[in-house]
């Protein structure tokens, strides 16, 4: 079967990405969650390149690339969030001048397809103080930058079950401050 050049560059950019940042296949598809088979597929030229939107934009994402790089992306209709804790999250791993890999890289293998997946905007941020505490370490984050980035994400996650911040101020401000004694 033969390829147009169209698909061979997109299999080709993921290749040498594997290569120039001597990323094992398989690592490569724990982070992108699909088998070591697909990745063989993905690089193969031979074989026509992934379409699937999530697959593509969890390679982008590893990549440190726009998924739209790719030219068999089709833009979702599904609207991602937008999220400030995203953007504070993507803004650390920049200033910390580590790529993506490298910060996936600190994560065992489970892991790093969720932070992918959060990265790319799929999933929120983890509510979960002590998850939020391994990726605060590996971007070296003050624990006051911690407890800031879990209590917006905790104001979040309590807006999107109902919570009118407002008419529960009180209540919100006592659980935050003592939130903020545990934490500390």
């Amino acid at each position: 079967m033969k390829r147009d050049n169209v698909n061979k560059k997109s299999s080709k950019i993921v290749a040498d990405f594997l290569e120039s940042n001597n990323l094992h296949k398989k690592e490569f598809a724990q982070m992108i969650g699909v088998t070591l088979s697909y990745v063989y597929n993905l690089i193969d030229e031979n074989i026509p390149f992934s379409t699937r939107s999530i697959t593509l934009e969890r390679i982008a994402t590893v990549m440190d690339i726009n998924p739209e790089d790719f030219i068999e992306y089709q833009i979702p209709q599904d609207s991602i969030a937008f999220s400030e804790n995203l953007l504070l999250l993507k803004d650390l791993i920049k200033f910390n001048k580590i790529s993506t890999l490298e910060f996936l890289r600190m994560f065992e293998g489970k892991k790093r397809l969720e932070l992918v997946d959060i990265l790319r905007g799929a999933k929120p941020i983890q509510i979960d103080f002590m998850e939020l505490k391994k990726i605060a370490k590996a971007l070296n984050m003050s624990n006051d930058e911690l407890f800031d980035l879990w209590k917006t994400r905790f104001v979040e996650y309590l807006q999107e079950g109902g919570f009118n911040i407002e008419k529960n101020k009180d209540i919100l401000n006592s659980m935050l401050e003592c939130a903020k004694k545990v934490t500390s």
